[in-house]
């Protein structure tokens, strides 16, 4: 079963997250809503969403605070969704890390256009070519597939959970450079994250039994003692 990008819709407005949601539902997104900041900050941390749709007045807070925070200590895309239509504030947005700046009323294609990019973004800012090309990427007989959300042995689904298959995507994106337990737990779970590295090898043991052919003896993903993880690079990246 594919796993579909998960998408926050951070929006007070009962009609706007209706439509939103009913348009990414329909087009093999998988939506989430948030009504307050406060929300929206605690479903961050807790959901891991793919990607963001961030309504800049909220009840409890702006969505400029939001953004601000966010961008401490994640480049998870963003689309501002929002009537605010003054050159100020779209450059606001977009100097705090926004990925791009819609003014309502906007159009469906408009909308699943801009959110298609900034998921394209993600790949890029990673600085793996491979990933940003393809979607893919590739080293000996495993193979990460980014837009299928799976990680294939000799093209036979490995079959990873969903926190399995985040872990590896994230190492692929850097491939040859040691991410520190530190950065994957922030990436991963967010910054409120307990920083014990128990979840991660757990979540290690389980993927080298999937995608090793002796998890003793790893091919793909290397540990770094007291350090990290390090994905191994293809012949194409060297």
């Amino acid at each position: 079963m594919k796993i579909r990008d998960k998408i926050l819709i951070v929006e007070d407005e009962q009609s706007i997250c209706n439509f939103i949601s009913t348009v990414l539902s329909s087009h093999d997104y998988d939506p989430m809503v948030a009504r307050t900041g406060a929300e929206a900050q605690s479903m961050i941390a807790s959901h891991c969403p793919d990607l963001i749709i961030l309504d800049l007045g909220l009840p409890d807070m702006d969505g400029l605070d939001i953004l601000r925070q966010l961008r401490s200590w994640s480049s998870l895309p963003v689309v501002v969704v929002s009537a605010r239509s003054h050159e100020r504030d779209k450059v606001d947005a977009l100097d705090l890390g926004a990925d791009d700046y819609l003014t309502k009323p906007f159009g469906t294609d408009e909308l699943l256009a801009r959110i298609r990019a900034a998921i394209r973004h993600t790949r890029t800012a990673s600085g793996n070519d491979q990933v940003a090309q393809s979607g893919t990427y590739t080293v000996g007989e495993m193979t990460i597939d980014y837009n299928k959300h799976q990680v294939l042995i000799n093209g036979v689904n490995a079959k990873l959970t969903l926190n399995e298959y985040r872990l590896v995507a994230l190492l692929g994106k850097y491939a040859g450079k040691v991410l520190t337990y530190d950065f994957i737990i922030r990436e991963l779970w967010g910054p409120r994250a307990s920083g014990d590295n128990q979840i991660l090898r757990v979540n290690m043991a389980n993927i080298r039994r999937k995608i090793e052919k002796n998890p003793a003896e790893p091919r793909y993903i290397f540990t770094e003692v007291g350090v990290g993880y390090r994905m191994a690079e293809s012949e194409n990246d060297s």
